[in-house]
């Protein structure tokens, strides 16, 4: 098992984020072993789409300890995924989590999807 990261985080997740992400954890009783996986995979609308979900910790995961989330990230996403910023938008018109990501060249309508 890694080593959990403390001091520099790649990521970024804003309160409203922590606070949305601990009340899903609440309300699905995610088994305490499980962290927040954050990454990418192919496809999507403009080429990339962020994976966002709890799931156990694999070899090749990097531990971050984020607002008191444990955060797991493959070593290979950091590159797409470094400075990111994930927020929480509760409002009339839209709802839900966005990904605010400088290394995206283009994305799309959704705001799930990147090129990069």
């Amino acid at each position: 098992m890694s080593e959990v990261k403390t001091e520099l985080y790649p990521i970024t997740l804003t309160e409203g984020a922590i606070n949305q992400l601990k009340r899903i954890q609440n309300d699905q009783d995610v088994p305490v072993d499980h962290g927040l996986r954050v990454g990418v995979k192919g496809g999507g609308c403009s080429g990339f789409s962020y994976i966002l979900g709890f799931d156990v910790q694999k070899d090749n995961d990097e531990i971050y300890e984020i607002g008191g989330m444990k955060v797991l990230m493959q070593k290979a996403h950091a590159i797409y995924l470094l400075g990111i910023e994930i927020d929480w938008l509760d409002g009339l018109n839209n709802r839900g989590f966005t990904f605010n990501n400088p290394n995206a060249k283009d994305t799309c309508g959704c705001g799930t999807s990147f090129s990069a």
